[in-house]
């Protein structure tokens, strides 16, 4: 073996082969570092009232419009209330117009036919009656029905032989309903059983004797 042999380089030891994980990248890029200050008390201060200031606003706006709902929600409940009131006193008018009617032809001085203001205050009446229909205002069949303290107000009890005992005898006043709530109880007399007829009499001395009087 000559010299040039022995003093030419080993290819493996100029050029190296790595041995043991992946060969190295280039380096990950680092973050940037703030280098600002953290705000000062006065800073934060500052920030804190801003943010007061700004929900103070919203908040007094809020309240403005509640305040101005507040205000347009009674003002239409009270120009339903006054609108309805209105149809009422409208209809009404209407039957006061029949009543004076019937009423002029009553003239001082002047001749009356009896049937015919008896038709004529009938009619009144009857145009009366409609207007309580339009708005639900039925009349309560109270007479022969059972006492009701829901819908009957008594005024007095009567013996009444010939009627169930609790039940209506007279209706002094009509009760009405209006829908299905009660406007106005019927003010009624009320049966009660007859007391049964003495069985003995009672003698001075108030012993019972069941013998006839005049008898010995």
């Amino acid at each position: 073996m000559s010299d040039s042999q022995d003093n030419t380089p080993d290819n493996d030891a100029r050029n190296p082969v790595p041995t043991g994980g992946p060969a190295a990248g280039p380096a990950a890029p680092t973050e940037p570092v703030s280098n600002l200050p953290p705000p000062t008390l006065e800073e934060r201060l500052v920030t804190l009232e801003a943010e007061k200031a700004d929900l103070r606003d919203r908040m007094l706006r809020i309240a403005a419009e509640f305040d101005n709902w507040k205000k347009r929600s009674r003002k239409e409940l009270s120009d339903g209330e006054a609108r309805a009131k209105e149809q009422v006193l409208r209809d009404l008018l209407e039957v006061m117009d029949n009543l004076e009617r019937a009423t002029a032809s009553w003239g001082e001085g002047k001749e009356s036919d009896a049937k015919a203001i008896r038709e004529g205050v009938d009619l009144v009446v009857r145009q009366f009656r409609s207007k309580l229909d339009r708005y639900q205002v039925k009349p309560l069949e109270a007479k022969g029905a059972a006492f009701d303290p829901r819908f009957h107000e008594a005024i007095s009890q009567v013996p009444a032989p010939d009627a169930k005992p609790g039940s209506v005898v007279h209706e002094l006043q009509k009760g009405y309903m209006i829908g299905d709530r009660l406007l106005r109880p019927a003010m009624v007399v009320v049966a009660v059983a007859p007391p049964g007829p003495a069985s003995s009499e009672k003698t001075a001395d108030g012993a019972s004797s069941d013998k006839p009087q005049g008898e010995t």
